[in-house]
């Protein structure tokens, strides 16, 4: 009892610090230290093992996606899709040169993290839930039976950019042995801010699709400024949703590796204390 009445205090004392943590998009370090970006919670199993397919994948499909994409080229990044893609290179790029470092004896070793393992995180902290969102999202809406508009006319294009990146993601929220906190919600959250006030601007500039349409998704018609609100909200309610389901695979992730393992250092997730 005492000892919940102090996590309670604390929890209250720190309930301020943590808000603007939150709102500001802050990484809440604790316990974190730079090795733990680095490897996976398998232990001898190296990173590299998944993230550099992820990344040749997402270099083969960036690749790919713009050669045969449906519309002129200056359009590609009209798309969350097409910058959920980018999330993805970025992430596994970043994620290699923590992990080469880690291997090459070069990360420190203080609890401080270096600005490309906090890049890392942020970056992971992103892409995860936008990949999950931006695959339910399709299939559920865009894809669902009756829509007209086909946004990937090659199929197997079409499944590896709206199907094959979650589970990749998935992989990589999977296998790493990093925490996955519920105060880094707002980073997604930012993340779709920041294209939603681009198809704002689009659409105030007079920008079309690729059909001619002045809109980028129909659900998002600026033209519908109620309906398309409604959507952002649940959209965006969904997104803190899928972070809330990322934290919790993650602390499921941790719990398994606390039994499975005998070496229970650096297994430390703190995500729902905060």
């Amino acid at each position: 009892m005492e000892m919940k009445m102090t996590k309670l205090e604390k929890w209250k004392e720190e309930a301020p610090t943590n808000c603007y943590a939150c709102c500001t998009a802050a990484l809440k370090e604790e316990n974190d230290t730079p090795d733990q970006f680095g490897r996976s919670w398998r232990g001898r199993l190296s990173p590299l093992f998944w993230r550099v397919p992820i990344f040749v994948w997402s270099v083969a499909i960036i690749s790919w996606s713009t050669a045969y994409f449906w519309g002129p080229r200056e359009m590609f990044l009209l798309y969350m899709t097409h910058w959920g893609l980018i999330l993805i290179f970025l992430e596994s790029l970043f994620g290699i040169i923590v992990t080469v470092k880690k291997i090459n004896g070069s990360l420190p070793d203080d609890k401080g993290l270096p600005w490309y393992v906090r890049t890392y995180w942020v970056l992971y902290n992103i892409t995860v839930p936008v990949a999950f969102l931006i695959t339910l999202f399709y299939w559920a809406v865009l894809r669902a039976p009756g829509k007209k508009i086909n946004y990937a006319p090659n199929p197997i294009l079409d499944v590896m950019l709206h199907g094959v990146n979650s589970g990749l993601m998935f992989v990589e929220l999977m296998m790493s042995a990093h925490p996955s906190r519920l105060l880094h919600v707002m980073q997604p959250l930012y993340f779709a801010l920041a294209y939603l006030l681009f198809t704002v601007a689009y659409y105030i500039s007079g920008g079309l699709d690729p059909w001619g349409n002045a809109f980028i998704y129909p659900v998002i018609n600026w033209a519908k400024p109620i309906q398309t609100l409604v959507v952002v909200t649940l959209t965006a309610l969904f997104l803190a949703l899928m972070h809330i389901l990322t934290v919790g695979v993650a602390a499921a992730r941790n719990f398994i590796a606390r039994k499975c393992l005998k070496d229970k250092s650096g297994e430390y997730n703190d995500a729902f204390e905060a």
